[in-house]
């Protein structure tokens, strides 16, 4: 066998190697509401969606800001539009005992949902999720979910939409109720 022939024969077996794949932050670090050093503080007009959390981070904390305003009504879902600014709203929603959102989207709009106090169960095709107060769900435009108050205690949430939001279209099968639909 000619010695010169192995090292050619040894390359054609050889796999190529894989291209370099880049990463995004979310891939490095998973879920980056979990990861508070990717979190940026709030800027007087956030741009990105981190800069949302922030801004949303930062209302929740500032309870003097919101905490008079609230008010509970056993009829209707009840909801004030607290902030606006360029390309974006901010509503506080409050919750009695059993109230509920009913499955829905937010047309074009991302958002960023916070949880002040009481909880709050989303529902959404992955299953429910309970969210008690901090706690944050960021969603993109074509994202459908149900929230609702499960507990027997009112609750109150902040919601950050951006762009504002234009429509909220309603589905007709709520994910809390799917089980029973399907089987």
């Amino acid at each position: 066998m000619n010695s010169a022939a192995a090292p050619t024969t040894a390359a054609a077996v050889t796999a190529p190697a894989a291209p370099a794949v880049t990463e995004s932050d979310l891939q490095i670090a998973g879920d980056i509401l979990s990861v508070q050093h990717l979190l940026q503080p709030a800027r007087e007009h956030p741009a990105t969606v981190a800069e949302f959390v922030g801004l949303a981070r930062s209302i929740a904390a500032d309870r003097a800001s919101w905490e008079h305003l609230v008010q509970y009504d056993a009829t209707t879902r009840w909801y004030h539009r607290l902030r606006t600014g360029p390309g974006y709203e901010v509503w506080l929603l409050s919750w009695v005992p059993g109230q509920g959102s009913g499955l829905h989207g937010h047309g074009d709009s991302s958002g960023v949902l916070t949880v002040l106090d009481g909880e709050l169960t989303e529902h959404s095709p992955r299953g429910p999720l309970a969210l008690g107060p901090g706690s944050q769900r960021v969603f993109a435009p074509g994202y459908a979910h149900e929230v609702v108050n499960d507990t027997l205690d009112g609750a109150v949430s902040l919601h950050v939409y951006f762009p504002g939001l234009t429509e909220m279209p309603m589905h007709s099968c709520s994910p809390a109720h799917q089980a029973h639909v399907t089987a």
